[in-house]
């Protein structure tokens, strides 16, 4: 039994250094195909969630206006209110704050009377899209 066993420790080798190269290199070459196309699917998902919240905030402005019959003053107010048009202002996915949307005013009710409330919504993002867009005109 010993002899055998002395016999398998002559016999078997490990790794050389150049072969542990070419395994890591490989695994190199893999892993700089796999992240861009990982940080390409962030910013498709962040877009996605952004589209997301602008139609369901510009949604509630719209059912605020056809429910009160004027535009909301603010997109708090649209939480604020006694429907709960929203649950609450979400984060803008790419500032990753509530604070930073960016608002159209209302048009004015009628001839010579100023502007009250908010009729859209934008991303206050200051990047582009993968549409060449930016975030702050969709």
């Amino acid at each position: 039994m010993l002899k055998r066993f002395q016999r398998l420790l002559k016999t078997e080798r490990g790794f050389t250094l150049i072969e542990l190269m070419i395994v890591l290199t490989i695994i190199g070459i893999l892993a700089s195909i796999a992240a861009p196309n990982y940080q390409w699917g962030i910013i498709r998902a962040r877009e996605s969630v952004l589209r997301e919240d602008l139609y369901m905030m510009r949604s509630a402005i719209d059912q605020y206006w056809a429910d009160q019959g004027k535009w909301p003053e603010t997109l708090q107010a649209l939480v604020d209110d006694k429907n709960k048009y929203l649950k609450e202002v979400p984060k803008d996915p790419f500032t990753k704050t509530a604070d930073t949307w960016k608002t159209d005013p209302a048009p004015p009710p009628a001839e010579g009377q100023p502007a009250s409330g908010i009729a859209d919504v934008h991303s206050g993002s200051t990047l582009v899209g993968s549409d060449g867009k930016p975030y702050a005109e969709w």
